[in-house]
């Protein structure tokens, strides 16, 4: 154990045991369960219909923010996600909150990839909305478009090419 003496690798492992048994605690008032996938990355499937595709080291935090025991939004820190949400007529829209941005959406599939100082979203199914997460003026992306949000930069909405698409999908196993 090089680096570390015995006790502080104990309370390594102890501090890696808490918050794993933090995220199952969180999934599990959410109604979600995870399971892991033959491309390398883990499935959460909800009991509100609500699907994710987490990459392999993505870090996020399920929420459930008016308590009804259902996800109803996820805090993305690293990496990408690919959310697919039933549609359902009125209420709150499911988000995705990353440093960057708030994605918003009543019923589609996308994805959000969070990068050092950057938050890019793409649609594959639906509209999903799209601001900075300090607010402002937002955009709404179709089926192909995405829009990568950028502390300085315009909010502008583009057709990804299939490479960039591609790209982000196989990391999502798609």
């Amino acid at each position: 154990m090089s680096g570390f003496s015995r006790a502080g690798f104990l309370a390594l492992a102890w501090s890696l045991l808490l918050i794993g048994s933090a995220i199952a605690q969180s999934a599990t008032n959410t109604g979600c369960a995870a399971s892991p996938s033959a491309a390398g990355t883990q499935v959460w499937r909800c009991d509100n219909g609500i699907t994710i595709v987490a990459e392999n080291g993505a870090r996020f935090e399920l929420k459930d923010a008016n308590r009804d025991g259902h996800i109803d939004s996820v805090e993305l820190s690293s990496k990408a996600l690919l959310v697919e949400v039933p549609k359902k007529p009125g209420g709150n829209p499911f988000k995705v909150l990353t440093p960057q941005a708030i994605a918003a959406v009543r019923g589609t599939k996308w994805a959000v990839d969070v990068a050092e100082a950057k938050t890019s979203v793409f649609v594959a199914d639906g509209r999903v909305g799209v601001t900075r997460r300090a607010r402002g003026r937002g955009v709404v992306l179709g089926p192909g478009q995405g829009v990568d949000v950028e502390a300085t930069s315009p909010l502008t909405v583009k057709t990804w090419g299939q490479p960039r698409v591609d790209a982000l999908m196989a990391r999502l196993g798609q």
